[in-house]
């Protein structure tokens, strides 16, 4: 899909017409130039209380008159000035949805008419693209009627002068959608194998540096840990290096880590079977990083950066690892496997230890990794765990700009000793309360070398239910947290 911006919406050729209403009060510009060339139907409409113009109401007008377009599609703003990203996401995904089932192939869109809160229209332009490319998102490729559902709109045009905000958006909106598909795709099309298949295509595609470390490999640098989660299974475990270098040569890398497990049956710690499918989502940790370096290297800015994919699948099997096994870590430190469904942590924990060798400036690791964030947080926060003050801080900033929230927990030295282990270095869980502050705390035994951060998405990387679906979280926090490292 094109997408361009436009000065003023009585200059536009464009099948469908998008304009914005409050429910009292003046219209907006386009609005009102849109009222007086309809011989005044949006304001009749309005005050007869047909179209109310509530928060995302819509009113399609079919052929309103030939001269400007074939329809007008009326969007409710309410009566407040400026909507929060909660209503203006509303707006947009009603916006999304009408387009995409009407048979218009150019769509004018009037967004100087939609004000956010404590935002610049900079700002505003830059989320309003990306909310409206991410809700034209189709999963495609597994069903009949697949082209069916494909919107039919080649072109959309946004009012606005802000090029480098519309090019952020879309950048955003391309990197969510990348990894929202890699997350709803399930476990026997998306492997390990298939994640490092995707990073030689952006390789390709991007001319990024991409190296794959192999079991064998990973053997010889003592990543036990790592190949301990893929034990059981037959699809083999990767270490996946993707590397941007857009800034100075020979400048340390800024370091993105995803969990990659494919599918989590939670091995010999076998999960209930119920919602066992979504499991397939407990990759979205490295659809994330896969969809910020498609949107870094769509961007180009000057910086250098390194992505790391820890892949494999967790399976049962006589080959599996059990509980109470104990294996050694690239960083030398033993664990005590207590239960095989905290693998998230095992396979970070010695990724986190092999990017010591870049010595990094920064290293944020985002992972499906607990149940407990989410019973924390629920949907609306990831859960974000820092041994960096100043990491802490860029990230909530970039959280605040991407309107992708994040909320700060514990990492006090007291829940260390949850870990405890008779037996080895450290156990690899904590027993059941702080469940995502103990993990993040067997994290950072292997982060005290760089400035660390750990992104627990499990309540944010997907939906549950009829809305099942992965978010595209946090493409839009990572990628605002990389641009602000830009000198």
């Amino acid at each position: 899909m094109n997408m361009a911006l436009f000065d003023r919406l009585s200059t536009v050729q464009a099948d469908l017409l998008v304009a914005f209403v409050p429910s009292e009060g003046t219209f907006p510009e386009s609005t009102a130039w849109i009222d007086e060339n309809a011989n005044g139907q949006v304001s009749q409409l309005r005050e007869s209380g047909v179209f109310k113009a509530g928060v995302a109401q819509t009113l399609l007008l079919p052929g309103v008159t030939q001269d400007f377009a074939q329809a007008v599609l009326l969007v409710g703003v309410g009566k407040e000035a400026q909507l929060s990203d909660m209503q203006a996401r509303k707006v947009i995904a009603a916006i999304a949805a009408q387009i995409k089932g009407l048979p218009f192939a150019s769509v004018a869109v009037a967004t100087t008419g939609l004000a956010l809160k404590n935002r610049s229209q900079s700002d505003a332009l830059a989320l309003v693209a990306q909310w409206l490319n991410e809700g034209f998102y189709n999963f495609l490729g597994f069903k009949m009627d697949d082209a069916e559902k494909a919107t039919k709109v080649t072109n959309l045009l946004l009012e606005g002068a802000d090029e480098a905000a519309l090019t952020i958006g879309t950048a955003t909106a391309s990197g969510s959608a990348f990894a929202r598909q890699l997350g709803n795709l399930p476990g026997n099309v998306c492997t390990p194998s298939y994640l490092a298949s995707q990073a030689q295509q952006l390789g390709e595609e991007y001319g990024i540096g991409v190296e794959l470390l192999d079991e064998s490999k990973m053997d010889e640098l003592g990543m036990n840990c790592l190949l301990s989660v893929g034990y059981g299974s037959d699809q083999p475990s990767y270490l996946i290096v993707m590397n941007y270098r857009g800034g100075e040569e020979g400048d340390a890398p800024h370091v993105l880590l995803g969990k990659g497990i494919t599918f989590d049956t939670g091995g010999i710690s076998l999960k209930p079977g119920p919602k066992m499918d979504e499991m397939k989502y407990d990759m979205c940790g490295a659809a994330s990083v896969f969809g910020t370096m498609k949107t870094i290297c769509e961007l180009k800015p000057k910086l250098n950066f390194t992505a790391v994919i820890a892949a494999a699948e967790n399976m049962p099997s006589a080959r599996a690892t059990k509980p109470g096994d104990i294996v050694k870590t690239m960083s030398g430190q033993t664990v005590e496997i207590l239960n095989t469904d905290a693998e998230g942590r095992l396979v970070l924990c010695d990724a986190l230890t092999y990017i010591k060798r870049f010595t990094p400036k920064s290293v944020v690791d985002i992972a499906t990794l607990t149940g407990a964030c989410v019973v924390a947080l629920g949907s609306v926060n990831s859960g974000m765990y820092a041994n960096n003050d100043a990491l802490a801080t860029e990230l909530k900033v970039a959280s605040q700009t991407a309107a992708d929230k994040i909320w700060q927990m514990p990492l006090d030295e007291e829940y260390q000793q949850q870990l405890d282990s008779n037996f080895a270095d450290i156990a690899n869980i904590g027993g059941p309360e702080a469940g995502s502050v103990t993990a993040a705390c067997f994290l950072s035994r292997f982060t005290e070398s760089y400035p660390w951060a750990h992104l627990d998405i499990a309540g944010t990387a997907w939906s549950g239910g009829a809305a099942k679906g992965a978010s595209g979280r946090p493409v839009a926090l990572l990628t605002r947290y990389l641009l602000g490292k830009v000198s």
